[in-house]
């Protein structure tokens, strides 16, 4: 089992697998992700609201439950980060906007909900652009999200905040929004697994539906909910969890006929097409590989991310 320092190289599987198992205490996977964004986060700004306490009290949660025998979640002391368009009960949610600035919902939005009800632990809100009309991460109200691959750039946008987050190791996880390219542009830019499900697939409430809030989500006719991580199964778990429909959100849409994990496993792809740009052949090599030109937050010591980027063969 790995050390508390080196807790945040591990995916979601298997962290939830080493909490449930009791290898490790969802306190100490909280705190070792509280650490970790206290030693990077003044460089990539990508948590523009932390809130470590309410992650150390929902940790706390999830380890009573377990020592006391009681069933947990299938994320159980996960750490992730929320995306600052999506409305969290309590917590501000500024969306990048002075006219938002000390805006705190009275509800969760419905995948914070989920996440919650599924034993994962958030570490707070993630930056964006103002309302998430943008591909970066810049707005007027907090610092400028920062990409860890390299400080000179941008992670895109507009979930940038979480993009920087998960690839810098904040997190295994975190929830991202998508309407022209919001969940599918910071993975690219971070090198992670973003999807941006069918519409109706992950439901918004109130998110995008409360007329009270104009602007706050985007819009109903655009806005999707989708997963960033470093791996596939990681995102196929996050989905297993947010997927399925609400009678809140009137896009809604079936429950899907098949097990995401499952279809994880899957070897057999007789019959799929993959997509393939030529213009990936011309990117530049990772940081671990050294990148060209700018700082790059794996420079510090004791600091790096196993593997590179991964591409489309």
């Amino acid at each position: 089992m790995a050390g508390s320092s080196e807790l945040w190289k591990m995916d979601a599987v298997a962290l939830a697998q080493a909490v449930r198992t009791k290898q490790v205490s969802a306190v100490e996977v909280t705190e070792a992700a509280l650490h970790h964004i206290e030693t990077l986060d003044p460089l990539l700004h990508a948590f523009c609201t932390p809130t470590p306490e309410i992650a150390r009290a929902e940790a706390a949660a999830v380890e009573r439950a377990i020592l006391a025998g009681d069933p947990v979640g299938p994320l159980a002391g996960v750490p992730y980060g929320i995306k600052d368009l999506i409305c969290t009960k309590g917590v501000r949610t500024a969306s990048g906007s002075f006219a938002y600035h000390d805006f705190i919902p009275d509800e969760d939005d419905v995948v914070v909900e989920r996440l919650r009800a599924a034993g994962a632990v958030s570490l707070g809100k993630t930056n964006v652009p103002e309302f998430g009309y943008s591909g970066v991460g810049h707005n007027p109200v907090f610092e400028t999200t920062r990409n860890p691959w390299n400080l000179e750039r941008t992670p895109g946008g507009s979930s940038a905040g979480s993009g920087a987050a998960v690839a810098a190791g904040m997190c295994p996880i975190a929830l991202g929004s998508d309407g022209g390219g919001s969940v599918r542009i910071p993975a690219a830019h971070c090198g992670l697994y973003g999807m941006k499900a069918s519409m109706g697939r992950v439901p918004l409430y109130p998110g995008t539906k409360d007329e009270r809030y104009p602007g706050v989500s985007s819009w109903e006719s655009l806005e999707h909910i989708g997963p960033m991580a470093r791996t596939v199964r990681d995102a196929a778990l996050m989905l297993s969890v947010i997927a399925g429909p609400d009678d809140r959100d009137r896009l809604s849409i079936p429950k899907v006929d098949f097990d995401w994990m499952e279809m994880v496993n899957r070897t057999d792809l007789k019959g799929c097409r993959v997509a393939y740009m030529g213009l990936c052949r011309r990117r530049s090599r990772s940081p671990a590989g050294g990148r060209r030109g700018g700082a790059r937050v794996r420079d510090r010591p004791g600091l790096h991310r196993r593997g590179s980027p991964s591409r489309v063969r």
